[in-house]
């Protein structure tokens, strides 16, 4: 490219960057939503090229990586790879939270780890911003600010109706992102629970979401178990009182059983406990355990939601409890 139409297409980009700060600026986002990075991830969104006006904008399905390669192709900012986790923790998440954003509206039921996930720009956002630039842009902003509480209002309502529903065996209820594991894990609480831990209670359920959606600290500190929020928990907790057991169970559908290394992690991570320790791994059917036969460790318990009366015994000796090394000191 002649070097006139590179410094052309350089002013534009910087031009248009600008622009997308002044923007998410008026929508009232926070310092760190309304950075180069944020400006860059709102242009990708909007499918917006240098020189075209902002009337021209879209609201294609992306993922972080197309986001990421629309930067580089269109403004000629390449960032790393380690970038994915600063775009979706400081603008994409912000961008979803605020209503600018539309996390999945393809399949609202997609897991939020999931690769697949797609964010789209917000109808009534997309029409504002298309105003850039014109004498429409004032009315229509103060319109949308002023609807904005509504909006986000309906969209959460409809995230909520996505949500999976699960009853803990104290009849209270959580509700767990969708998708994934979730469905697995409400069997577990559901099924699994009152049929091998009656009475059991339902100290930790991990969601993709928000790590810590049900956490009891002093029931896990009644028995000796401080757990930092950096350690790798197991999906579901549940202390069975009638045995003074801690069944630790992994829900599984694409990886993660208790294999011999993970038991150890366990062990170690429930040191002290002051109930015997239950390594658990849960499958949604018996094809899905198929690949995993191999790697399940001795001296743990295997549930299938499909077959929830039945457990399988990695080991002969007893029926579901702890072994030797895992009881209480």
């Amino acid at each position: 490219m002649p070097a006139h139409k590179q410094t052309l297409l350089e002013k534009s980009r910087k031009r248009k960057v600008s622009d997308a700060i002044a923007i998410l600026t008026a929508l009232q986002f926070g310092p760190r939503q309304r950075n180069e990075i944020a400006a860059h991830t709102l242009l990708a969104l909007l499918d917006l090229q240098p020189n075209a006006p902002w009337k021209d904008a879209q609201a294609p399905l992306r993922g972080i990586t197309p986001i990421i390669e629309f930067i580089a192709t269109a403004y000629g900012l390449r960032y790393a790879p380690n970038t994915r986790e600063t775009i979706r923790d400081e603008a994409v998440k912000f961008f979803v939270e605020g209503g600018l954003l539309l996390r999945n509206p393809d399949d609202p039921k997609r897991p939020t780890n999931s690769g697949k996930t797609v964010y789209q720009v917000e109808p009534s956002a997309l029409a504002l911003i298309r105003k850039t630039g014109t004498p429409g842009w004032s009315p229509a902003l103060k319109k949308y600010l002023g609807s904005r509480a509504g909006l986000k209002h309906e969209i959460n309502r409809k995230r909520q109706l996505a949500r999976v529903p699960v009853t803990l065996p104290d009849g209270s209820k959580v509700a767990l992102s969708p998708g994934g594991q979730n469905p697995l894990i409400k069997a577990i609480i559901e099924e699994f629970c009152p049929a091998f831990a009656p009475g059991g209670i339902v100290i930790y359920i991990g969601d993709t979401e928000n790590k810590f959606v049900h956490l009891e600290t002093a029931g896990l500190a009644s028995l000796g178990v401080a757990l930092a929020s950096s350690a790798k928990i197991p999906d579901v907790i549940v202390h069975y009182p009638a045995k003074n057991w801690l069944l630790l169970i992994e829900a599984v559908t694409s990886a993660g059983p208790v294999d011999g290394k993970r038991r150890k992690e366990l062990k170690d991570l429930f040191a002290g406990c002051k109930a015997g320790l239950v390594f658990v791994t849960a499958f949604e059917t018996r094809r899905a355990m198929q690949s995993f036969v191999a790697q399940i460790a001795w001296e743990s318990e295997v549930w299938i939601a499909e077959d929830p009366d039945h457990m399988i015994h990695f080991n002969g000796d007893r029926f579901l409890g702890p072994y030797p090394d895992v009881l209480p000191k």
